[in-house]
């Protein structure tokens, strides 16, 4: 547990916190980065630095490979974090120290590891628990349900009094992580972080509504594309679905609009892992993968170069379709 019977946070935990702070407040200059293809936690993690970093008056950039999904701009200053389209013509910009966030693997910030050479000091926050707490500081904390957690905690060790802007930042990293608060990290301590924001003005049911309730024609298309070729293994105990390049330009679908399709197969009553197999137009293919939690999806997907948690982890493969759903299934099979 992280924290002691007093309530006060594990020994060890807080003195990862106090490090945290500590890297902050030494330097003046970051760039702050969180993992390709940003999810709900990635970004409002990235915001959340910044929004702290901006308080004590540091000079920072905050940036990522990939576009922030249209659902999640209505968090402040998302239009602050530098994207791929702009990374092209830009040179990197001046910084002193690097603040990784949700990032389990140091080559998931993907091309911004150009810019950082290996004298850099940097501080990883993360929750995977799959991270090799690379880095010359390392925050992590495998059973937080979100990083958007480990910097709630982070700021009550600091006695960083929270507004609203960063409050809605974090409650949303929450929200997206623990599935809208019904997954298994779904923790008394995460319920009482949610009321904590909730009681800062949160707007608990709009952010609800924009993540979990309303979606775009395109992912509907996507739905019923991905639908129609759900696949189940002899025994109905996996099951698996694909997207093409082909049903991305047809439907007119971005990639935040896969966003939850690999639920789909994973939540058919009897399977125990649900699978998503995503053709890239290079031909790379990426992998989502969902325990019901009989299968640790962590290992199956470190198996091949990835990473994640036990209920949910991913990772990239370079064979044909064919090839790799077949090369899962097996990993998959030998661990059910």
């Amino acid at each position: 547990m992280h924290t002691s019977a007093d309530g006060l946070f594990h020994p060890t935990y807080a003195h990862d916190l106090d490090r945290a702070l500590r890297f902050i407040q030494e330097h003046d200059q970051f760039l702050v980065v969180a993992h390709v293809n940003p999810d709900g936690d990635a970004i409002s993690s990235t915001l959340a630095i910044g929004w702290l970093l901006n308080l004590w008056d540091k000079t920072f950039t905050m940036v990522n490979e990939n576009q922030i999904p249209v659902r999640l701009q209505f968090m402040a200053n998302t239009d602050n974090v530098m994207i791929h389209e702009e990374l092209d013509q830009a040179e990197a910009p001046a910084f002193q120290a690097v603040i990784c966030v949700d990032c389990a693997d140091y080559d998931r910030i993907g091309r911004i590891k150009e810019w950082i050479t290996s004298d850099v000091p940097l501080l990883n926050i993360d929750h995977h628990p799959t991270n090799n707490r690379y880095g010359s500081v390392a925050c992590i904390r495998d059973n937080a349900a979100a990083t958007a957690e480990i910097l709630f905690d982070m700021f009550v060790q600091g006695k960083v009094t929270l507004d609203l802007d960063v409050s809605t930042m974090l409650y949303t990293g929450l929200l997206t992580d623990t599935g809208g608060f019904r997954y298994s990290n779904t923790t008394p301590h995460v319920m009482a972080i949610a009321s904590a924001l909730l009681a800062l003005g949160v707007d608990g049911n709009d952010i609800a509504d924009r993540l979990l309730e309303k979606m775009s024609f395109a992912q509907m298309s996507l739905i019923q594309k991905g639908l129609g070729r759900l696949a189940f293994s002899d025994d109905h105990r996996i099951a698996w679905l694909y997207i093409t390049p082909e049903d991305m330009t047809e439907t007119g679908a971005l990639n935040e609009d896969l966003e939850g399709l690999v639920n789909y197969p994973r939540n058919v009553e009897g399977v125990e892992v649900g699978l998503l197999f995503k053709v890239n137009a290079n031909g790379r293919i990426k992998v989502s993968m969902r325990s019901a939690g009989k299968v640790n999806v962590a290992e199956v997907a470190q198996t091949f170069g990835g990473g994640g948690h036990v209920r949910a982890a991913g990772c990239t493969l370079t064979e044909p379709l064919d090839d790799s759903i077949k090369a899962v299934l097996e990993q998959v099979k030998q661990r059910l």
